[in-house]
């Protein structure tokens, strides 16, 4: 028999991530809003009680809700990836088998582990969590992906759970009744329309899905609906490197804070997004052979003249090397500038033909690197990753990056980035 799989959930990620570092905020209702402060992208429990919805436009937020202590917070994604990487080291300490599947989930494998004492085990993954760093997670374990899924949703509902809930089996009474109480349209990977039409057929709970023929699931759906039902029945069917290859290009791109015409305003925004997919791309050990760079006004200002181009440029060899691809970003944004004043509202690098750094082929008519070049190159890239990982983002940046510039993002109810900026740290009181 297989060994169980568990998925860990951070509860209202972002949200508990404000509060951690803000203690006040614990029983009000958080809302944290997407860039340039536009809509609802994360609730806590106490806002959802409120009915804000996933997506309301800020302004449509009633303002009763402020009469409840409401709180406002600005997308802090530099606060809450530093957070999911606090959670994901403390996994590691449980579980050699931790695989990341989201910023706020992931899997973790318990082969060898003696399942009698399993959920145990995840209680005190769940209490250590939360003591080292101030977030609370649900554990659901099952044979299955898709059953550990449930299961995560059922501790999550549920206070008696502890956060915790694992399936004992597929024939289990519990399991069975699990199934019979879902909706199709709440298990993971089943679309609005896919639900739609398993409804109409008379498959409205994963009970009946799972007891639905694989063979005819595949001829009227798909594979992918065949795997699901079949991991329902506890058959493991999905892996994760069935997820597709997110390594073939890598976009940076985002709305001004406001429109602008400014061409300074415009080649920094440029420079910052070709610096941070350069980040990513060295995280991931790729290389890049091009760039593309993408200029759009905003569609509803019907009144302005409406631009959006792009133009893609080749790098003289696959490079993951900063200065190579803000150059390249650079010159691709001289060639679509137009010398009409024309006003933006977003821009967007793209990383391009990306390859293995150690599976690199190299065209016959192009000039390789030398090694002491690529040496250097790695060196100074390396020094450049270390010295921001150290001191924090941007510490060090090709070109100047100006906080009141017109590109950079609105976000008026931001709170310190209180685990990676020096002067953002949170300070201790002795009493």
């Amino acid at each position: 028999m297989r060994a169980p799989i568990a998925l860990v959930d951070c509860n209202n990620f972002y949200a508990s991530c404000e509060r951690v570092f803000r203690p006040r905020l614990h029983g009000l209702p958080v809302v944290v809003l997407s860039n340039n402060d536009g809509c609802v992208i994360a609730r806590s429990q106490e806002a959802i009680d409120l009915g804000i919805t996933m997506g309301m436009p800020a302004h449509h937020i009633p303002p009763e809700t402020r009469r409840h202590g409401l709180e406002l917070c600005s997308s802090n994604y530099e606060l809450y990836g530093d957070m999911s990487a606090r959670v994901l080291a403390t996994l590691h300490t449980f579980t050699p088998l931790v695989e990341p599947y989201s910023i706020d989930e992931s899997w973790l494998g318990f082969e060898g582990f003696d399942t009698s004492t399993l959920a145990a085990h995840c209680h005190d993954l769940r209490h250590t969590v939360h003591r080292w760093t101030g977030l609370p997670v649900s554990v659901g374990i099952a044979p299955t992906r898709t059953l550990a899924k449930l299961a995560n949703r059922h501790a999550k509902k549920h206070p008696g759970t502890g956060g915790v809930f694992m399936l004992e089996g597929v024939h289990h009474p519990e399991t069975q009744a699990l199934l019979a109480r879902t909706p199709v349209g709440d298990i993971w990977g089943i679309g609005g329309r896919v639900a739609v039409r398993l409804q109409a057929l008379g498959i409205d709970t994963a009970l009946a899905l799972a007891q639905a023929q694989p063979s005819w699931l595949r001829q009227q759906f798909s594979v992918v609906l065949e795997r699901t039902a079949r991991e329902l029945c506890g058959i493991n069917c999905i892996e994760m490197n069935d997820a597709p290859d997110s390594r073939k290009m890598i976009m940076t791109s985002r709305s001004f804070g406001k429109v602008t015409s400014n061409r300074r305003d415009i080649e920094e925004a440029v420079r910052a997004h070709a610096s941070n997919s350069a980040l990513r791309l060295r995280a991931q050990r790729s290389l890049a052979g091009a760039v593309m760079v993408m200029l759009r006004t905003n569609p509803h200002m019907r009144h302005l003249s409406q631009d959006h181009t792009r133009i893609t440029l080749p790098l003289p060899w696959p490079t993951d090397n900063t200065f190579d691809i803000v150059r390249t970003a650079q010159n691709a944004l001289a060639r679509l500038w137009k010398p009409q004043r024309i006003v933006y509202q977003k821009c967007g690098v793209q990383l391009m033909d990306l390859v293995d750094i150690d599976g690199q082929q190299l065209d016959v008519f192009q000039t390789p690197q030398s090694n002491d070049e690529r040496q250097r190159s790695d060196h100074l890239m390396a020094t450049l990753d270390q010295l921001n990982a150290r001191f924090g983002r941007h510490t060090v940046t090709v070109g100047m990056q100006r906080s009141d510039a017109d590109w950079q993002l609105r976000c008026a109810y931001r709170s310190n980035r209180w685990t990676t900026r020096w002067d953002e740290l949170p300070g201790a009181r002795l009493t």
